[in-house]
Protein backbone atom coordinates (compact mmCIF):
# COMPACT_ATOMS: atom_id res chain seq x y z
CA UNK A 1 0.00 0.00 0.00
CA UNK A 2 1.38 3.39 -0.95
CA UNK A 3 1.57 6.18 1.58
CA UNK A 4 0.04 9.62 1.21
CA UNK A 5 3.25 11.18 -0.12
CA UNK A 6 4.11 8.30 -2.47
CA UNK A 7 0.74 8.58 -4.22
CA UNK A 8 1.79 12.03 -5.48
CA UNK A 9 5.24 10.94 -6.67
CA UNK A 10 5.37 8.94 -9.88
CA UNK A 11 8.45 7.85 -11.77
CA UNK A 12 8.52 7.66 -15.54
CA UNK A 13 10.80 6.06 -18.08
CA UNK A 14 12.73 9.36 -18.45
CA UNK A 15 12.89 10.02 -14.67
CA UNK A 16 12.41 6.89 -12.57
CA UNK A 17 11.55 7.08 -8.87
CA UNK A 18 14.31 6.60 -6.28
CA UNK A 19 12.58 5.04 -3.28
CA UNK A 20 14.38 4.90 0.08
CA UNK A 21 13.21 2.75 2.99
CA UNK A 22 14.77 2.61 6.45
CA UNK A 23 14.13 -0.12 8.97
CA UNK A 24 15.68 -0.28 12.43
CA UNK A 25 18.61 -2.31 11.15
CA UNK A 26 18.92 -1.70 7.43
CA UNK A 27 18.60 0.83 4.59
CA UNK A 28 17.07 -0.07 1.21
CA UNK A 29 17.09 1.92 -2.04
CA UNK A 30 15.36 1.14 -5.35
CA UNK A 31 15.12 2.90 -8.69
CA UNK A 32 11.65 2.15 -10.06
CA UNK A 33 10.06 2.82 -13.46
CA UNK A 34 6.38 3.22 -12.54
CA UNK A 35 5.23 3.32 -16.19
CA UNK A 36 6.55 -0.18 -16.86
CA UNK A 37 6.21 -1.39 -13.27
CA UNK A 38 9.81 -2.63 -13.01
CA UNK A 39 12.73 -2.09 -10.66
CA UNK A 40 15.78 -0.90 -12.59
CA UNK A 41 18.30 -1.04 -9.73
CA UNK A 42 18.24 -1.89 -6.05
CA UNK A 43 20.68 -2.09 -3.17
CA UNK A 44 20.50 -2.48 0.61
CA UNK A 45 22.83 -2.89 3.55
CA UNK A 46 21.95 -6.59 3.41
CA UNK A 47 23.21 -6.90 -0.17
CA UNK A 48 26.38 -4.99 0.77
CA UNK A 49 27.07 -7.44 3.61
CA UNK A 50 26.55 -10.39 1.26
CA UNK A 51 29.03 -8.81 -1.17
CA UNK A 52 31.59 -8.68 1.64
CA UNK A 53 31.61 -4.90 2.11
CA UNK A 54 31.92 -3.89 5.76
CA UNK A 55 29.73 -1.17 7.24
CA UNK A 56 30.47 0.20 10.71
CA UNK A 57 27.60 2.57 11.48
CA UNK A 58 24.37 4.01 10.07
CA UNK A 59 25.95 7.06 8.43
CA UNK A 60 28.62 5.01 6.70
CA UNK A 61 25.99 2.46 5.64
CA UNK A 62 23.79 5.20 4.14
CA UNK A 63 26.77 6.60 2.21
CA UNK A 64 27.71 3.18 0.82
CA UNK A 65 24.10 2.41 -0.18
CA UNK A 66 23.92 5.83 -1.88
CA UNK A 67 27.16 5.28 -3.79
CA UNK A 68 26.14 1.78 -4.87
CA UNK A 69 22.61 2.76 -6.01
CA UNK A 70 24.14 5.63 -8.02
CA UNK A 71 26.61 3.25 -9.68
CA UNK A 72 23.92 0.68 -10.49
CA UNK A 73 21.53 3.37 -11.77
CA UNK A 74 24.16 4.74 -14.16
CA UNK A 75 24.82 1.19 -15.38
CA UNK A 76 21.07 0.86 -16.06
CA UNK A 77 21.14 4.11 -18.09
CA UNK A 78 19.42 6.35 -15.52
CA UNK A 79 20.71 9.93 -15.26
CA UNK A 80 17.87 11.73 -13.42
CA UNK A 81 15.45 10.46 -10.78
CA UNK A 82 12.46 11.64 -8.75
CA UNK A 83 13.28 11.30 -5.04
CA UNK A 84 10.68 9.41 -2.99
CA UNK A 85 11.64 9.78 0.66
CA UNK A 86 8.77 7.53 1.82
CA UNK A 87 7.59 10.07 4.38
CA UNK A 88 10.95 10.36 6.15
CA UNK A 89 12.39 13.80 6.84
CA UNK A 90 14.93 14.95 4.28
CA UNK A 91 17.98 16.56 5.89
Amino acid sequence: MKGKLTKKIKGSTERPRLSVFRSLGHIYAQVIDDDKGITLASVSTLSLKKAGKKVKNNIEAAKKVGEEIAKRSIEAGVKKVVFDRSGYLYH
